[in-house]
């Protein structure tokens, strides 16, 4: 009787399995409506909807820097009808936070690492004379405290990936967190602040405008539409120099293989689809793809890499 009962859930099991999808899709983004976040998810969820044949409704849940977005898809069932897509800040809140309830790599079946926002570093030319990240450096060592910087929060990317620089440079800049990255450019524009760590998103306008100097990007490798703006990693003499905010894509640990296996394989096939390429690129992202094991591959160097520079400096989460 116990056997039967077992082969008849398995065979339930398989059959779900096999029919999936068969309903729509949640896809949780815990940041709000309108962010650089909500728009990925919006492009890679409109595609996947067309590649699944069921529709992929995006879900805000912001607060608490992703932990609640975080929490909504630990709590769903692991059954591929529940998925997030989350950015760096999700694989480091440990580090930023005294208590954050979930473990990204227990709670959570990797799917893919979807795409990239680079970071490029910028200067206002009218406050700052300097022509090149070197040039920068070299101004920072020799007025060590009295360049201040901007960032969109404490505990996210703009502020992150100043403080890698610093610990990558031995240099010392202020710190002014802002509530977002439209008044932090607005104050680097005006003056108020000297340099930021940015997404092309809000200050490439700037940059095209003539009102802030672009000096470095954050990849690896150029972007090919400053081509002649070196990287990061060549500007400092560096090639291990890479920071950029990374976006995920994770279902609830759990989650049968085949359906794991699956979603992973259509969330890649889309991000190779030129039309999701150009909205991601509208935003300032680059589609990337991968296997759930690159991903967790990637996702413990990068937490490697953000511990010791969030212990280096001291940064707490607000």
């Amino acid at each position: 009787m116990v056997a039967a009962l077992a082969v008849a859930l398995s065979s339930t099991a398989s059959a779900a399995e096999e029919a999936f999808p068969s309903k729509p899709i949640r896809l949780i983004v815990p940041f709000p409506a309108g962010g650089p976040t909500d728009l990925a998810a919006r492009a890679i969820g409109q595609g996947l909807s067309s590649s699944l044949g069921t529709p992929v409704m995006v879900d805000n849940r912001p607060g608490g820097n992703g932990i609640i977005g975080a929490m909504a898809l630990k709590s769903a069932p692991a059954d591929g009808y529940t998925l997030m897509i989350s950015s760096l800040g999700i694989a480091i809140n440990s580090y930023l936070f005294d208590q954050v309830p979930y473990d990204i790599n227990k709670d959570f079946d990797p799917l893919s690492l979807v795409l990239t926002v680079p970071m490029v570093v910028v200067v206002n030319p009218s406050v700052l004379p300097v022509d090149n990240l070197a040039d920068l450096v070299t101004y920072l060592k020799e007025h060590p405290t009295t360049v201040n910087y901007g960032s969109a929060g404490s505990g996210g990317s703009s502020h992150l990936i100043a403080e890698y620089f610093k610990y990558r440079t031995g240099t010392a800049i202020t710190h002014i967190p802002y509530k977002g990255s439209a008044p932090a450019i607005i104050d680097l524009v005006g003056g108020q602040v000297q340099v930021m760590f940015d997404t092309l998103t809000t200050s490439g306008p700037f940059i095209n405008a003539g009102k802030l100097r672009l000096l470095a990007v954050t990849t690896a490798q150029r972007l090919p539409q400053y081509p002649d703006v070196p990287t990061m990693g060549e500007a400092l003499g560096a090639d291990d120099f890479e920071a950029s905010s990374w976006y995920g894509m994770y279902a609830p640990a759990g989650t049968p293989k085949p359906i794991v296996e699956q979603l992973s394989q259509r969330i890649n096939e889309l991000l190779k689809q030129p039309e999701v390429i150009a909205r991601l690129n509208e935003i300032g992202a680059l589609a990337l793809g991968s296997s759930p094991e690159e991903l967790v591959r990637y996702q413990l160097a990068e937490q490697d890499k953000w511990r010791k520079v969030i212990k280096a400096a001291g940064i707490k989460g607000d």
